[in-house]
């Protein structure tokens, strides 16, 4: 999942918030005073957290249809791809609609990415074979890509600095709702409308989050940032090192659904590309944490890859070792949607802008400890309920961490960088996803339970037991890489 999210109380100094373009002064003087969902923001709120709650839908309603489809299409062996592609395409998109937006406005590309979306959903849902559906899914990738950074680059130009946190809760309350009723809806019309619908049925709802959004964008926040100036030209090389990304990770992912040594071959490849790309596209000295920008950008990666990685192992652990039906292991999760929300509101709060930083920290250490609580379950004797309490606490502890990434990513951004940056937070966001769900595939396979690939269908399927080392292996590790996210929490602020 990747939630969209930076923050401030009232200052009342000009310097702390980014400049309004000159062309929309006039309709945004007033709306300084006002809320979110004030009479100047609120058609430009509805609009964008609509967006935002449709592409969670479809996230968490994809995942229940998808092993039907890859059933019904004979692809099987192609299930892994399914997600893959999506997540491949989504990396070159970020970076191009990044360049976009910084030059011409992020009205473009986010128009271009909700219709790429659409299309791509319409793709997989007529699907006719398995190859066909898993290019539907790389289309998909292409817009939600472009979506994503556009939709920063809209609340770094058209919110001040104090609203930036109270919309980025918002962004995370509308993932509580698909988060419940995604897998039950998805669930209920593929068994008596088909799987088919659950893509189709989507692109028609875009209309009015369309319609109410884009006049409010043209308004505020289209266009680059200094009309008087020229656009410059896109980077050529900035665009090639995406390409490098994504072929990179798209070559991990494929060596992570292997299990034999000519794996090796492509793994080796995925990182000599992927090296060069990080290193120019990520800002200097991500890697080693240095203070501000790339401390944000690189707890990013940190959070987010180490808690998918082991969330994407929690229902099948449920389903194999536990004997809970696919429904009951989703469901056990659904408070997680709930607590998100609640910690992007409480880091929302101005009055905690002051202690953002420790907000942060603690929050890193909520999420290691529930990833080291969960393997507790493997125990007959520990009830399964307390991995549903221990997750929701983790879930409170990412939404205050996702979100204040993004809103100090925003507060640490001129504006004509805007663009450029949050495709790097998203970059770090989706590659680490890929990195780390590799490395606990495969020592997950190693300790035989099977591939990355199987486990949603395995859920699906109702699963069948694997050594419990295996889950081990997955969950400590990725504590460890959580706890590592509690140090680079702290060094957020530049001093």
């Amino acid at each position: 999942m990747s939630a969209l999210e930076p923050r401030d109380a009232d200052t009342g100094t000009a310097t702390d918030e980014p400049p309004i373009p000159a062309s929309a002064l006039s309709s945004t003087a007033p709306a300084e005073t006002g809320g979110v969902l004030g009479r100047s923001y609120r058609a430009l709120s509805i609009g964008i957290v609509s967006v935002v709650f449709l592409i969670a839908f479809e996230a968490t309603a994809v995942g229940t249809a998808m092993p039907v489809a890859a059933r019904e299409l004979d692809g099987i062996p192609l299930y892994a791809f399914a997600f893959s592609a999506y997540f491949t395409t989504s990396l070159f998109a970020m970076v191009l609609s990044g360049q976009w937006a910084d030059r011409r406005g992020p009205l473009g590309p986010l128009a271009a990415g909700i219709s790429a979306f659409g299309v791509g959903l319409l793709l997989s849902g007529t699907a006719g074979t398995m190859w066909l559906f898993v290019a539907g899914r790389a289309v998909q990738g292409l817009g939600g890509g472009l979506v994503i950074v556009a939709l920063y680059v809209v609340i770094s130009r058209a919110y001040p600095e104090r609203l930036r946190p109270s919309i980025m809760a918002a962004f995370a309350a509308s993932w509580v709702i698909p988060s419940v009723v995604g897998p039950l809806a998805s669930g209920t019309v593929t068994e008596h409308l088909g799987w088919r619908w659950v893509f189709i049925g989507i692109p028609v709802l875009v209309v009015f989050p369309l319609a109410l959004a884009l006049p409010a964008i043209r308004r505020r926040a289209s266009g680059p940032p200094d009309p008087s100036a020229g656009a410059e030209p896109y980077d050529r090389r900035r665009i090639l090192l995406a390409l490098g990304i994504s072929l990179g990770a798209g070559l991990l992912q494929y060596a992570g659904q292997q299990r034999n040594w000519f794996a090796l071959l492509p793994a080796a490849a995925g990182f000599a590309l992927l090296v060069p790309a990080v290193r120019g596209l990520l800002p200097p000295g991500t890697g080693r944490a240095a203070r501000g920008l790339p401390s944000v950008v690189l707890l990013r990666g940190v959070a987010a890859g180490s808690f998918i990685a082991a969330e994407s192992f929690v229902p099948l652990m449920l389903v194999t070792e536990r004997g809970l039906s696919p429904t009951l292991a989703g469901l056990s999760l659904a408070a997680g949607g709930g607590t998100w929300a609640l910690g992007s509101f409480v880091q929302s709060r101005p009055r905690l802008e002051p202690y953002r930083e420790r907000l942060m920290v603690g929050g890193m250490v909520l999420v290691a400890a529930a990833i080291a609580a969960a393997p507790s379950v493997l125990i007959d004797a520990v009830p399964v309920w307390t991995l549903a309490v221990a997750w929701a606490l983790g879930c409170f502890g990412m939404g205050m961490v996702i979100a204040s990434t993004s809103v100090l990513l925003l507060k640490l951004s001129a504006p004509e960088e805007a663009g450029a940056n949050s495709a790097a937070l998203q970059i770090s966001d989706g590659l680490s996803n890929v990195l780390l769900l590799a490395a606990g595939g495969a020592a997950f396979a190693a300790l035989g339970g099977g591939t990355v690939g199987a486990v949603h269908e395995a859920v699906a399927a109702g699963g069948s037991g694997s050594h419990p080392g295996a889950f081990a292996a997955v969950f400590l590790p990725m504590a460890g890489v959580a706890l590592v996210g509690a140090w680079v929490a702290s060094r957020v602020r530049a001093r």
